[in-house]
């Protein structure tokens, strides 16, 4: 092979491997933060679990099991993303400082956490409008709806609120993803 061609397919799948998912495509800013992290560039190549969260639900509990799936599987490129919304009862109403402060001394969360969003269908951001696209059109019922996003930025599958994130089914799925290699130059949403 010669050294221009064997210098192309290296800058071709440089390339393809740090190419990002449509679905990806999205800044926001941490919970209580100022500057905007883009979530293709720190979490592209990553399997993430997406969920829309709230502080006075009843799944709200589950904050810790999502901490404890996070911290588990966080070496092996995954991550959680928690995106607080009050489009549900008004389940969700403080302030974002008041949001972090919760999340940190009742549940000891340390997974990426975001500015409030909208998440159902009529107002959705256009993140979680993307995430609904590309899910046959399901929109967070509730708090704690949930998007298994794998490397390649495709959702694969979301969970009802209902579905816990030590789920047998959801952390089978999570584990497959973990150990599955990212395609190169197939990033785009399905």
């Amino acid at each position: 092979m010669s050294r221009f061609l064997f210098a192309l397919l290296l800058l071709v799948a440089s390339v393809s491997a740090n190419a990002c998912s449509d679905l990806l495509t999205a800044e926001f800013r941490p919970l209580a933060g100022k500057e905007k992290v883009d979530l293709c560039k720190t979490y592209g190549g990553k399997v993430l679990l997406i969920v829309n969260t709230a502080s006075k639900c009843g799944f709200t509990p589950q904050y810790e099991a999502l901490e404890a799936l996070h911290a588990k599987y966080a070496e092996r490129g995954f991550a959680v993303l928690g995106f607080p919304s009050n489009d549900f009862m008004g389940q969700e109403p403080g302030t974002e400082a008041e949001i972090k402060e919760f999340c940190t001394l009742t549940y000891g969360v340390k997974f990426p956490m975001f500015e409030k969003v909208h998440v159902k269908a009529k107002d959705a951001n256009p993140f979680y409008a993307k995430l609904a696209a590309a899910s046959e059109g399901h929109y967070p019922s509730w708090n704690f709806y949930k998007y298994l996003i794998d490397r390649n930025g495709n959702v694969v599958a979301d969970f009802p609120s209902k579905v816990t994130p030590d789920d047998t089914e959801l952390v089978a799925k999570i584990e497959a993803l973990i150990d599955a290699p990212a395609e190169n130059g197939d990033n785009k949403t399905q």
